[in-house]
């Protein structure tokens, strides 16, 4: 008899104690970028206990475990990322972490540690699986491009009878209540782009600007000017968001700097409104200069692609994870979110879903919960074992 929905939640819940473990041993110890030796130990470590064909990347710590059904049929993917934050932790929590300036402050330790779960209870149903389950445990997520590494080094294909044909990952956030699934169809978080400007004028004493060419007026103008172009030229329906995060120019009060810096980001949904916001924010920040006699020099970073979900994947989601939680516990989101995922890349490549898992901490108005990327971010470990049982269900459903 197939597992039901119920009964693997309950094995789930039964194997929480060593999800938790290995959760808070890796929240111990945090690795930034591409390179984590000492996580990718520890799930290898896991791996060696399952008959799971293992693997690990040429070009970084990636670690590619694959199950096996009964039966010969597809493949499906369950993706895991495992990297940390450049973040001092101040949760005051027994198991922080105890390396200064380095945090799982985004909750790739809980992706881990339910992937690895997930791993556990399919294995222990290889008999009700007619294809192979790839798990993919992926460094390198904030910023560095992890997932796209993985698939140059041949992810997809990695059981050459059947290539991927589907995909799915799960992230937790700190702002959705606790134990809730959240998805949508369609792009379900942003492209992230970033930019770098520089206003170059003339140097000069403060009490004589006529003598010099004064880059921090004309960069004043530039962040207004970029936040008028965002309301004035972007349809809301197709949004974008452009953050001027970082300005710098001069040393004291008495003199003039040759030049002016701005740095930002660009968030936006669809492939058309990135390219034009891309050279909206080129366009004015030349302009601008031109019209205060500046040179200026512009300088464009692409990051992570918008993540869209395939339509029937966001919808199969929302049917397991009601089929595991209920329907309170499955939720369509309204909108998108505007941070990026490099999960992006799988999902250029096949059909497939990112959804979001609560976790807001007890007591705690998601409102008002320190967000991800937050020094202060608490994660609810009570959900993850209904992690673990959605990631296996996605699997045993598309593999039956």
């Amino acid at each position: 008899m197939p597992t039901s929905p119920a009964e693997l939640l309950s094995a789930a819940y039964e194997d929480a104690d060593r999800t938790i473990d290995l959760r808070r041993r890796l929240h111990r110890h945090p690795e930034i970028g591409l390179h984590l030796p000492r996580t990718q130990a520890a799930v290898l470590e896991a791996f060696a206990e399952l008959p799971l064909e293992v693997t690990t990347g040429k070009r970084t710590s990636s670690v590619v475990g694959v199950l096996r059904g009964a039966r010969p049929g597809p493949t499906y993917l369950l993706r895991g990322d495992m990297d940390a934050l450049p973040v001092q932790e101040e949760t005051g929590l027994p198991f922080a972490s105890e390396v200064p300036g380095v945090m799982h402050a985004c909750g790739h330790d809980t992706h881990v540690a339910m992937l690895v779960g997930a791993a556990r209870l399919l294995a222990q149903r290889r008999d009700e699986l007619a294809g192979q389950v790839v798990f993919m445990v992926q460094p390198g997520e904030e910023g560095f491009h992890g997932a796209r590494f993985m698939l140059e080094e041949g992810l997809l294909s990695v059981v050459p009878e059947a290539p991927v044909s589907g995909a799915f990952a799960l992230h937790v956030s700190s702002t959705f209540t606790s134990g809730s699934v959240h998805v949508r169809p369609g792009p379900v978080m942003a492209a992230a782009d970033q930019w770098k400007i520089t206003l170059r004028g003339r140097g000069g004493h403060a009490s004589a600007p006529h003598d010099a060419s004064d880059p921090i007026p004309a960069a004043a103008e530039v962040v207004l000017a970029l936040q008028s172009m965002v309301t004035r030229r972007v349809d809301v329906f197709d949004p974008a968001v452009v953050t001027v995060a970082h300005l710098q120019a001069g040393s004291t009060n008495n003199v003039i700097p040759e030049t002016a810096f701005l740095e930002g980001t660009i968030r936006t949904l669809s492939a058309e409104r990135r390219a034009d916001v891309v050279a909206a924010v080129e366009r004015v920040a030349t302009h601008v200069a031109a019209a205060h006699e500046l040179g200026v020099e512009f300088e464009h970073q692409q990051g992570y692609p918008v993540t869209i979900n395939d339509p029937d994947a966001a919808a199969r989601v929302l049917e397991t994870a009601a089929s595991l939680l209920g329907d309170r516990g499955a939720l369509l989101m309204p909108a998108p979110l505007m941070g990026a995922e490099d999960f992006s890349y799988v999902l250029q490549e096949v059909p497939g879903a990112l959804a979001w898992l609560g976790a807001c901490p007890p007591g705690t108005d998601p409102a008002d919960a320190p967000p991800n990327h937050s020094n202060l971010v608490v994660f609810d470990e009570e959900p993850l074992p209904a992690g673990v049982a959605l990631y296996a269900q996605m699997a045993l459903n598309a593999l039956k």
